[in-house]
């Protein structure tokens, strides 16, 4: 009976989303249907934000405590949080495992920012359960039961797994609607900003810094030793580094507020944000060569940093802010440094910015030799 009863349960879960005509309509009906379905009080949907670095709750569904609301525009948490969600793939099912779900009580011993979630609002143990989409995490959705009421056991856990299976398949179908314009952002393998994206937020960063004085701070890295890679393993394995270092990207970002994370193409990537002061920017690239370094394969990272917020001269546009962090990269590439060259802290990478070659192709720049130090 409780076997028909999960079947029933799942094919109404099913029904509900393609019954859903709005993305708001689409969330709810996913939430509300794992909850019933797991006998929750309250569920959760929730998107992992790859080039913003963080979990972006959807919708809450069910008994909502204080301040949450049923779809709220800014209810997101960093996730480097919630390391789960950037891990499991990898380390999990990478490994021969299933992305399974998990259980945590509001009585665990190890204090995650679940566990104090669950007790700062009432409840009792939740499940989470990675949705899981082409391949990688897509998001994840979080049932919840109050304080009180038993607490969910490693068959709830297998069956959320089924019912985050059910929800994946609704979400493919809903992002064929956004296809269009994801494609015109978002770069396909590591679900980072693309460069379009990266100009079109530097330009209106700079227009903000302009206005008011905002420090706007670029972090460009270039991932070393993706040839070799590819070279040995084969380009399967090398898209699985870009893939990995894209996460670690993420949740590195996620550390500065608003951060925008990016693949430029090839093996560059970077990091836009504004607000954040020039040396919590540092500190973060720093952060990020030291996870890039303990990379299973690739030689790590080099990594430039251009602040506003550093004595870097005049800025007259994005392109120069972007020429400064690019020559400090390459500075790094060039010294094999294992840690971020900083624009304006070291006194090679301003006069290389400022004396390109002719043709303004990036490309051709890095390629440049370094400008001695006068």
């Amino acid at each position: 009976m409780a076997e028909d009863a999960r079947l029933r349960a799942v094919v109404a879960l099913a029904q509900g989303m393609s019954a859903a005509h709005t993305p708001r309509e689409f969330w709810h009906a996913g939430a509300q249907g794992a909850c019933d379905a797991l006998g929750g009080s309250f569920a959760a949907l929730s998107v992992w934000q790859r080039d913003h670095g963080r979990l972006k709750v959807l919708v809450n569904a069910g008994a909502r405590a204080a301040g949450e609301e049923e779809f709220p525009d800014s209810e997101t948490y960093p996730v480097h949080r919630f390391p789960e969600i950037t891990e499991f793939l990898h380390e999990r099912w990478a490994g021969g495992g299933a992305p399974d779900a998990w259980v945590e009580t509001a009585d665990d011993e190890v204090p995650t920012a679940r566990v104090a979630g669950l007790r700062r609002r009432g409840r009792g143990s939740c499940v989470v359960a990675p949705v899981v989409l082409h391949g990688r995490a897509w998001g994840e959705l979080y049932v919840a039961r109050p304080a009180g009421a038993p607490v969910f056991d490693q068959d709830d856990a297998a069956f959320a797994t089924v019912l985050a299976a059910v929800v994946a398949a609704g979400v493919a179908q809903a992002e064929r609607l956004e296809e269009v314009r994801k494609l015109a952002f978002t770069d396909p393998l590591t679900g980072l900003a693309n460069r379009r994206a990266v100009d079109t937020r530097l330009d209106e960063a700079i227009e903000r810094y302009r206005a008011d004085g905002s420090v706007v701070s670029l972090v460009v890295c270039d991932l070393n030793g993706l040839k070799s890679v590819n070279d040995t393993h084969g380009h399967a394995v090398g898209d699985r580094l870009l893939e990995r270092f894209g996460s670690v990207l993420s949740r590195c970002g996620a550390m500065l507020p608003g951060a925008l994370a990016a693949r430029l193409g090839g093996d560059e990537f970077c990091l836009l944000t504004v607000g954040p002061g020039a040396d919590e920017v540092v500190a973060v690239a720093e952060e990020l060569c030291v996870r890039a370094a303990e990379l299973e394969l690739g030689e790590g990272v080099a990594c430039g940093v251009a602040s506003t917020g550093d004595p870097i001269g005049p800025l007259k546009s994005a392109r120069r802010l972007f020429r400064l962090a690019d020559a400090a990269q390459y500075q790094a590439k060039a010294a094999r440094s294992t840690k971020p060259v900083v624009a304006g802290r070291d006194g090679t990478v301003i006069p290389l910015a400022d004396t390109p070659p002719e043709t303004r192709d990036r490309r051709r720049f890095r390629d440049a030799p370094p400008v001695p130090p006068s």
